[in-house]
């Protein structure tokens, strides 16, 4: 059984690896936000704001933050994943 401190010390920890995986592959990022919606530390809501993605499509935009995230996507700790994307213009 999991200690009450350890429960919530895990969303925590989920939330600064997406973002410090985000900012490697982003580092020009002027906005870079990750939420844990549910405080369950798998449903989350990004927010980039990179020039990366100046000229391209939302698809395209969202792609580059799918790849930036492919490891926690595939192993399961990312159950939800909402992208919010702009480009620096």
């Amino acid at each position: 059984m999991r200690s009450r401190g350890t429960a919530t010390m895990i969303p925590m920890v989920v939330t600064g690896m997406l973002e410090t995986l985000l900012r490697n592959s982003f580092p020009d990022a002027s906005d870079l936000a990750v939420e844990d919606r549910t405080g369950g530390g798998d449903h989350f809501q990004v927010t980039v704001s990179s020039g990366r993605f100046d000229g391209l499509s939302l698809v395209e935009q969202h792609r580059l933050v799918y790849e930036a995230l492919a490891e926690p996507l595939a192993d399961g700790s990312i159950h939800e994943l909402r992208i919010k994307t702009r480009g620096s213009a």
